[in-house]
């Protein structure tokens, strides 16, 4: 009988210990002081950024190739947290869409946004799928939403401003500027040199942001001179693989950002990039 009373009391004291961790952890995940976090997340050669408000709202902007997304968030989210407000496919391409369809199936997605370009591809229309069968609130991306993340903290669609069904999707990419207080994100997807330019005839001035991620990997078909002037970022942002297949930095946009005295940080050199800010000052961790 003793034996019987001592193991109930430790099984209470170890439930009890690990209601108090949880209950405590759910605290201190939602008193995150005023800060929003910005991860440029290491999932090879590919995008994914995953963006987390100061009130807990989450983003996910793509989710590279395959699952290894998967890992990456799971190292910044805590364990019991198995939702994710908004995902968000800036084209359809695998290297960015490749690990979307595991995200729609192990976490709660309330929004799914994506440009309505079309394509044929299995993993996209694997995606599309679980959008539907998850009933899944699905957005067509288009220049004007503001995305509110939490008071000060939104997402603002610059492109697409039209219908991109039949463009290339590297053409159709989203383009999107996330603003907190005075600091900002440029994030390109693949979008290439002449929708960069597009961007700069509507928005010229407006477009200056703190972070630029490098559009295409930092591929030399994207990242012009008259778009990198006028952005003027305090820091540029590659996601690319190791030794990828593609040469992806290419050298010349490298030149071209060391030109500009602008610091880059690259996924294949350092991992995840995990930018937070106050709404006033960007720290890298």
């Amino acid at each position: 009988m003793q034996n019987v009373k001592k193991h109930a009391h430790l099984l209470f004291l170890t439930l009890f210990f690990i209601m108090n961790v949880f209950i405590w952890s759910v605290i201190f995940r939602e008193d995150r002081g005023g800060v929003l976090t910005v991860a440029f997340l290491d999932i090879g050669q590919g995008d994914a950024v995953f963006i987390e408000a100061p009130n807990g709202n989450q983003v996910l902007l793509d989710g590279g190739p395959n699952k290894r997304v998967l890992r990456e968030l799971a190292s910044l989210m805590p364990f019991y947290d198995r939702s994710i407000d908004v995902v968000i496919a800036s084209h359809p391409d695998k290297d960015h869409v490749g690990g979307l369809p595991a995200v729609l199936a192990r976490y709660d997605v309330r929004i799914a946004i994506d440009p309505g370009v079309e394509h044929d591809t299995s993993v996209y229309q694997e995606f599309e799928r679980l959008v539907e069968e998850e009933d899944i609130e699905r957005i067509r991306a288009r220049r004007g939403q503001i995305i509110w993340l939490d008071q000060s903290v939104y997402l603002e669609i610059l492109f697409p401003d039209r219908d991109p069904v039949g463009w290339d999707t590297n053409d159709a990419s989203i383009v999107a500027r996330l603003v907190y207080g005075d600091t900002s994100f440029m994030l390109t997807g693949d979008s290439p040199q002449k929708m960069e330019q597009y961007l700069v005839g509507l928005d010229g001035e407006a477009l200056a942001s703190d972070v630029l991620k490098l559009g295409h990997h930092g591929s030399k078909t994207s990242t012009s001179e008259l778009f990198l002037g006028f952005v003027s970022p305090l820091y540029a942002i590659i996601s690319a693989g190791k030794n990828n297949q593609y040469g992806h930095p290419h050298q010349e946009v490298l030149e071209l950002v060391e030109r500009f005295r602008i610091p880059i940080f690259a996924t294949y050199e350092v991992g995840n990039i995990i930018m937070r800010t106050d709404g006033t000052n960007i720290f890298i961790d």
